[in-house]
């Protein structure tokens, strides 16, 4: 591929904010990337690349586009689609010029999109569809795209770089770390959703947290990215993708992750518990078919398997006749079932939900690595999370890089650290609930820390 400067937002990198998003894009964009950036399923099988150069075209113009449509810095405009390569160029494009995004769940009913457009105060919303536009149709905004659309906002913001060639280059500069970069809006138990206030610098700060965990980022490393990207957690992982280089590939329906896992073959894969519990449901049912003396290989691959997770979660290398028996085992059988997951993942990912111990060990048993962690919105995504290189299996790991925990008197978990979240939108009361000023945020949550460092919620 090759690789060529032709953004405008290029001289942006004059900016003096060093901790924003619109940085972040535009160091990813300015080094020179052969692997491919995202890759788009545009019929079953069928898998496009899309290289950096175009993907930074692409946010280019539609930055460009925005501003012609009078999209401004601290504009609010909403995201309604599934996880797709124009939901991330357009987060990219929002983010470049200061303005700021308010996802929606794909799956979201006319009533609670409306709500979040509403309270936003957004400008315009993105939709991916038809179907998408009809849930908002009742809603007053000035401008509602849709994906099918996006070609003419690209046209028209080729027009306005050509009339206002350092427009978007402004913007960017214009833009500091502690100005909001998005608003994801979170469920609670009562009333309407909370709207946290995510700034750039959150954002930035939780990504060089991650990417600074040993062996959590490789320069050849595919993610399978199904998550909804109104989530933290799946919005995390895309703008630390960009960040480390690492391909994303996009799979917009749920129930094709396995088909994908075989077409795509990741090496990491972030997911939710209930995708590893169907995946070891069918694993073990598979097993239990089994009999005579297929049965007794496996068994005496999983009995191998757990000899050596030991050793590893202390980041210990196999060695002697264990790391030989290790290896015979997965030939034999390991090999068979990373298979079903393309063969290549080397870090399974859970999040949002808790994860059995009980399957987190099957899983490593058979040379299948799935870290835990733990945070919340209002803490840009993570706090704990298990390494690749030291974890332990029902706990949710050891703190973020950046992250500070204490438990306070009743067990509640308490955390300080850069990426604790500017509030609640338009709700002091509920922001000095979990922000009293002591610069700790109080979670809710109730843990313990065992002598390691170790994170187990209770």
């Amino acid at each position: 591929m090759t690789t060529e400067t032709t953004v405008s937002a290029t001289p942006a990198a004059r900016a003096e904010s060093r901790q924003t998003i619109a940085r972040l894009w535009l160091d990813a964009v300015a080094e020179a990337r052969d692997r491919p950036a995202y890759l788009v399923e545009d019929e079953p099988g069928t898998w496009r690349p899309v290289s950096w150069t175009d993907a930074a075209r692409t946010v280019d113009e539609l930055a460009h586009g925005l501003l012609a449509l009078g999209i401004r810095k601290g504009d609010a405009f909403g995201i309604l689609a599934s996880t797709r390569l124009e939901w991330v160029l357009f987060d990219f494009a929002l983010g470049l010029i200061g303005a700021i995004g308010a996802a929606i769940y794909p799956n979201s009913s006319p009533r609670d999109c409306a709500y979040v457009l509403e309270h936003s105060d957004a400008v315009g919303v993105l939709v991916e569809d038809e179907a998408q536009r009809l849930k908002v149709e009742g809603v007053r905004l000035e401008h509602v795209l849709t994906f099918a659309g996006l070609e003419d906002l690209r046209a028209r913001g080729r027009e306005h770089a050509a009339a206002h060639p350092s427009a978007v280059e402004e913007a960017a500069a214009s833009i500091g770390d502690d100005d909001l970069f998005t608003y994801i809006y979170t469920s609670g138990t009562t009333g309407p959703p909370k709207a946290c206030m995510i700034r750039h610098r959150n954002y930035h700060a939780m990504v060089e947290a991650g990417l600074a965990i040993e062996d959590w980022a490789r320069g050849d490393d595919v993610m399978l990215l199904y998550l909804p990207l109104a989530h933290n957690f799946g919005r995390l992982m895309h703008l630390q993708n960009a960040k480390a280089g690492i391909t994303t590939a996009f799979c917009p329906d749920p129930y094709r992750v396995r088909e994908a896992l075989k077409d795509v073959r990741p090496t990491i894969l972030p997911s939710v518990p209930r995708v590893y519990e169907k995946i070891h449901a069918t694993v073990v049912a598979r097993f239990d078919e089994l009999g005579g003396p297929r049965r007794r290989l496996v068994d005496w691959a999983l009995e191998v398997g757990r000899r050596a997770s030991a050793p590893r979660q202390r980041g210990e290398r196999l060695r002697g006749r264990l790391a030989l028996e290790h290896k015979l085992a997965d030939r034999l059988v390991y090999s068979k079932v990373k298979k079903e997951l393309g063969g290549r993942l080397r870090i399974g990912i859970s999040g949002g939900a808790p994860l059995s111990k009980e399957i987190a060990e099957l899983f490593h048993a058979l040379d299948i690595l799935i870290i835990e962690g733990w945070g919340q919105t209002e803490c840009t995504t993570a706090a704990t999370v298990n390494r690749p290189g030291r974890f332990r299996f029902g706990t949710v790991g050891l703190a973020m890089p950046n992250v500070e925990l204490r438990l306070a008197e009743d067990g509640e978990v308490l955390v300080r650290t850069p990426t604790i979240f500017a509030g609640y939108y338009k709700d002091p009361e509920a922001t000095r609930e979990v922000l009293p000023g002591d610069g700790w945020l109080r979670t809710g949550d109730v843990g313990e820390l065992d002598a390691d460092g170790f994170l187990t919620l209770t």
